[in-house]
């Protein structure tokens, strides 16, 4: 395997990863609290989901020929919240991830050198695509600690426990050493 075929595995791993867990987080919340917004500067997290999606239906449709930042995307739009149900929220965070998934998957390691615009900036493919993996985990992250702060009970990990890491370390030090992505062992932590 190349470096380049590598990298398309590995980043679609740490993408999938990362929408595990926002899935994960939305999943231990009652629906009302996804609309839950504690003051007119913070989003809920129907109102960060709907701008990822935004993002993402942006950015990755007609990802090689187009620019990124399509004129009809509303971005100021998407930090106001239309969306009333979870199947709502639900739905726009899926047509996100899968227009952007479809685009991934399609992506050949030959293309990724070539330039994509966003706003009229020149970036290689795998520019854009590291671009978007410091962006959306960073919401992901944001959907996470808002869940965490709104969920009424217990509150089921997403990460090592707290004070579990001696004991996570010693299982992970008592097995071989292997070359693995380490997404592979948190899907099936997760599931």
């Amino acid at each position: 395997m190349n470096a380049t075929t590598s990298y398309l595995e590995s980043v679609k791993k740490q993408f999938l990863y990362y929408k595990m867990l926002g899935e994960k987080a939305m999943e231990q919340l009652e629906p009302e609290q996804l609309f839950v917004s504690v003051n007119e500067d913070t989003n809920s997290i129907a109102v960060i989901v709907k701008h990822l999606s935004g993002n993402m239906l942006s950015r990755w449709t007609d990802f090689l020929t187009s620019d990124g930042e399509k004129e009809t995307r509303n971005r100021d739009g998407e930090f106001e919240n239309d969306l009333e149900t979870k199947d709502q929220v639900m739905a726009m965070w899926n047509a996100g991830w899968d227009c952007f998934l479809e685009t991934l998957d399609s992506l050949q390691t030959e293309q990724l050198s070539e330039i994509i615009y966003i706003r009229n900036e020149g970036h290689t493919v795998i520019e854009a695509i590291n671009r978007q993996l410091a962006h959306y985990p960073y919401h992901v992250g944001q959907i996470v600690f808002y869940a965490k702060q709104l969920k009424k009970s217990d509150w089921n990990s997403l990460s090592i426990p707290k004070n579990k890491s001696n004991s996570y370390n010693a299982d992970k030090f008592a097995q071989e050493k292997m070359i693995k992505n380490f997404t592979e062992e948190e899907f099936r932590r997760l599931k």
